[in-house]
């Protein structure tokens, strides 16, 4: 009987702290921490100090999933309305906002607690201009206000290149600023895909995404428009002399592979392209960031 009780338990608080992991966004958070960690890499020649690393990339983690857990606080009545989110552990009424808040508060104290005493104060202080950035100058306000939400958005997201480089040199470069122009770039026509795939989701909690407000073929004119861009943008590494040859030739295939789902997804639509397109674009900078990095230190086991 007392095993039957102990089983119970566990099984009713399993769940619990799996819906608290995924009210952080983990698969988001750990693709900016990704982009943070390259940040690091491409900002000094050699190793990065592993004392650094650890600090830098728990710290712009645990601050990151702290904008994410506020921005589902924000956004549970939201939630409720929306296919894709519904499910949600606020939403679905098992975790309470307010423990929500409380789990929230805590991830941000620790994260850029650690950033401050173990990195170095412009890091933590340019975390925390990102937390606001997405969790209330977005969540609360843009995403609500105009179909360019997710353009001016973007730059909280397109931040944690910047936030690696300057945990290792305490200051921000021009290069460093090269890598949040790429995920900028990057972010609407990532993002316009999957709101071509949820209009009707958008549609219905009222939220101005731009196939909402103007309509599919719009976005995919945008989306197409975005990506033509992005794939002049990615060369500036390499014209600029951060990177090299292997750099610029995976930069090249990624972006033309991007450039055409964007057309199909323009001239010949079907239904799945939208996620197709979607998940093409997290795979495209997961790779292209990588291309980044493995190119910086390519010279050093191949020297010319």
């Amino acid at each position: 009987m007392l095993t039957k009780e102990l089983g119970n338990v566990s099984a009713a608080g399993a769940p619990r702290w799996r819906d608290y992991y995924v009210l952080t966004k983990p698969g988001v958070v750990q693709l900016l921490v990704f982009t943070a960690i390259v940040g690091m890499f491409l900002a000094v020649p050699g190793m990065v100090p592993w004392d650094l690393l650890i600090a830098g990339s728990l710290g712009i983690g645990l601050t990151a999933a702290a904008a994410a857990v506020v921005n589902q606080v924000i956004d549970q009545r939201i939630d409720a309305q929306m296919a894709r989110t519904r499910s949600r552990p606020l939403p679905a009424g098992r975790v309470h906002e307010r423990d929500a808040l409380a789990f929230a508060f805590a991830l941000a104290l620790v994260g850029l607690g650690m950033l401050t005493l173990l990195v170095n104060a412009l890091t933590a202080a340019l975390t925390f201009v990102s937390l606001i950035g997405y969790a209330i100058i977005y969540t609360v306000w843009l995403k609500r206000a105009t179909p360019q939400n997710i353009v001016i958005g973007g730059a909280a997201g397109a931040a944690p290149p910047v936030l690696g480089w300057t945990t290792v040199t305490g200051h921000v470069d021009g290069y460093a600023l090269l890598l949040f122009l790429i995920i900028f770039t990057w972010t609407p026509p990532h993002f316009w895909a999957l709101a071509i795939a949820r209009r009707s989701d958008y549609e219905r909690a009222d939220i101005p995404m731009l196939p909402v407000t103007h309509g599919e073929e719009i976005t995919k004119s945008f989306i197409v428009n975005y990506t033509v861009l992005l794939l002049c943008v990615t060369v500036l590494p390499y014209i600029t002399g951060m990177s090299g040859e292997l750099y610029l030739v995976g930069a090249l295939l990624l972006g033309l592979g991007f450039l055409y789902y964007a057309l199909k997804l323009k001239f010949a639509p079907r239904p799945e392209l939208p996620m197709v397109t979607f998940r093409y674009s997290i795979t495209y900078l997961m790779a292209l960031f990588t291309f980044l990095l493995v190119d910086h230190y390519v010279p050093a086991f191949w020297p010319q």
